[in-house]
């Protein structure tokens, strides 16, 4: 036995996004011998154990959105008191846009240590093959299911020079992408990777605008989008636009209009959003 029992630590470990046999040894072992194994959804974990032909010894608790407030402490409480206790996910790293980080953070906070064994991600995985820069890049989850959030969002940001990273579901995959076209302009490249290591993965590279198009058929599975950072002089055209916007709402202002009615007057004339023209009438 590789002697996970009784060690007294959280693990947060990485499951498979899709093909089975991407699990490793140490994560079989950890499955096998933790005192507790903390799952987003047991009836997901206990599949994962049967096609991993292994036997959990420990006992089997949800951690999920709802309770990981409450379940945390509980989960810190076994770990400090010698125990060991996995934390997985139905797919991929605990934390990352996933349950995982409240338990971190109380582990940490009452001295109790905290490691990860890890695993596959959706994440770098679609970041690997998107064929876009991965030097630099940030991860944005998912965008909000209300338009107006996901818009702002977005319209934050145009000025993004790293690659970014996003999770989509398949029913609002083609107004996501629609959305990305408006505030990042059609023709910047992106990547749609769909079902990552399972049989049926696919990726479609193209324009924003081109993606949103294919979207609107319709696509199922595991989603995650990939999308190129702005390039030099795209930066220095917004800049010089969002200066100019800023300047006319500063303008309109002088006369006696409130700098947010103004700035909402000048985003209707030029189709950027209130927020862009605001804050760029506060920087001008």
């Amino acid at each position: 036995m590789a002697g996970w029992q009784g060690r007294g630590m959280v693990v947060l470990a990485g499951t498979p996004i899709g093909s089975a046999r991407d699990a490793s040894p140490n994560l079989r072992d950890l499955l096998a011998e933790a005192d507790v194994v903390a799952a987003e959804d047991t009836r997901t974990l206990v599949e994962l154990l049967r096609r991993l032909e292994v036997t959990a010894s420990g006992t089997l608790v949800s951690y999920h959105e709802h309770n990981e407030r409450e379940r945390a402490e509980e989960l810190v409480r076994r770990a400090a008191a010698g125990e060991t206790v996995a934390v997985v996910t139905d797919a991929g790293m605990p934390s990352v846009s996933d349950p995982g980080f409240r338990v971190a953070a109380a582990a940490a906070a009452a001295g109790v240590r905290v490691t990860a064994l890890p695993g596959p991600s959706a994440v770098v995985t679609a970041l690997a093959i998107s064929g876009l820069p991965s030097d630099r890049f940030c991860f944005e989850g998912f965008l909000s299911r209300r338009p107006g959030e996901r818009d702002r969002a977005l319209a934050e940001l145009a000025t993004e020079r790293r690659t970014m990273v996003f999770f989509a579901s398949p029913h609002r995959l083609a107004a996501d992408l629609a959305a990305m076209a408006e505030a990042f302009g059609v023709d910047r490249r992106a990547a749609v990777c769909r079902e990552l290591t399972k049989r049926y993965e696919e990726v479609q590279r193209g324009g924003l605008g081109e993606l949103a198009a294919w979207a609107e058929a319709g696509v199922r599975g595991e989603i995650t989008v990939v999308v190129a950072g702005v390039g030099e002089a795209e930066a220095a055209q917004r800049a010089g636009t969002a200066a100019d916007v800023g300047a006319q709402a500063r303008e309109l202002a002088a006369s006696g209009m409130r700098l947010k009615d103004a700035a909402a007057v000048v985003a209707e004339q030029t189709g950027m959003t209130r927020r862009e023209v605001y804050e760029a009438a506060l920087r001008s």
